[in-house]
């Protein structure tokens, strides 16, 4: 149960985060859940980790659906994906979790220090 309140709560968080503050205060919003919800240093990271790749997925699906997917296809025609806008989305989304995950995990360890 704290495994998805957690990614709930993180994927909230880094939403409302990024309205207001750069794309890094995703880490924080991590960061914060992880240190709030006690868990195991894994499932800590993978609950940040999911929770922003969720997001980010889903955001990125529908700012490309706003747009008909004309951007996206040009940015990767750009980088070598063979124009998959698809492959962008997830490698976009990728990046996302692991800094969440990171940032998930160092608020993990950090809770275990107290």
């Amino acid at each position: 149960m704290k495994f998805i309140v957690a990614t709930i709560l993180t994927s909230l968080l880094a939403f409302a985060a990024g309205l207001y503050l750069p794309w890094w205060s995703i880490a924080i919003a991590a960061f914060i859940v992880s240190t709030l919800i006690h868990q195991k240093p894994w499932k800590s990271m993978l609950s940040g980790a999911l929770g922003l790749f969720l997001l980010w997925v889903l955001l990125a699906i529908w700012i490309d659906s706003k747009n008909q997917g004309i951007l996206s296809a040009r940015i990767s025609e750009l980088l070598p994906l063979g124009g998959s806008a698809f492959l962008l989305i997830l490698i976009t989304a990728f990046v996302g979790a692991l800094v969440a995950g990171l940032a998930a995990l160092s608020g993990a360890y950090l809770k275990k220090l107290k």
